[in-house]
């Protein structure tokens, strides 16, 4: 499955999922669109890295998560592909609550390694109100985190080099991207 991540106006992005012999899926604009790493691209490296394969893309790599249809189907053929993978999702959804917790481990590192990345690099300050505490990574995860924020210190870069129009295109799982040229 390809994953890319373009940059589609001066403060937003967009996700596709391409998977050998279907449709290809989108969203445009996907959420917490950042200048240095958008939320989207830390929960992709995140769950490459520590190969969690029930996180947000390891479903879509299964048919599910919350990327639609290419609009160059008719709205027949949408609506049949956005039934099948809602479907899709909550088979992900009942094995998730049957023991893999991969969706909501995502979920909670990938905020955590976000708010660490920006803090390491700036992007929040370090003085804050009294009711707001520090990031704090669990014992159990400081060598996976460290992981994490190293490969978002690689990707990082690339992805505030793009243009608009550019891309960057992984692989998954992989963790090393190549960049593709603008549309």
């Amino acid at each position: 499955m390809d994953v890319v991540f373009t940059r589609t106006g001066s403060r937003r992005y967009g996700v596709s999922i391409g998977v050998p012999g279907e449709s290809p899926r989108w969203q445009d604009p996907s959420p917490g669109f950042d200048e240095h790493i958008p939320h989207d691209l830390v929960h992709y490296v995140l769950e490459a890295e520590l190969g969690l394969s029930a996180g947000v893309f390891g479903r879509a790599a299964r048919g599910g998560g919350g990327f639609h249809p290419s609009e160059d189907l008719t709205a027949r053929e949408r609506a049949r592909l956005k039934r099948k993978a809602k479907k899709r999702e909550a088979g992900l959804n009942a094995k998730d609550h049957a023991g893999s917790a991969d969706m909501a481990l995502a979920e909670s590192l990938a905020a955590l390694c976000d708010a660490l990345w920006r803090q390491r690099h700036g992007g929040l300050p370090d003085e804050r109100p009294p009711w707001v505490t520090p990031p704090n990574v669990p014992d159990e995860y400081r060598p996976q985190v460290e992981r994490v924020l190293s490969r978002l210190d690689e990707v990082a870069p690339l992805w505030n080099a793009l243009g608009i129009g550019e891309s960057l295109t992984f692989t998954w799982p992989s963790v090393v991207p190549h960049r593709a040229p603008a549309r």
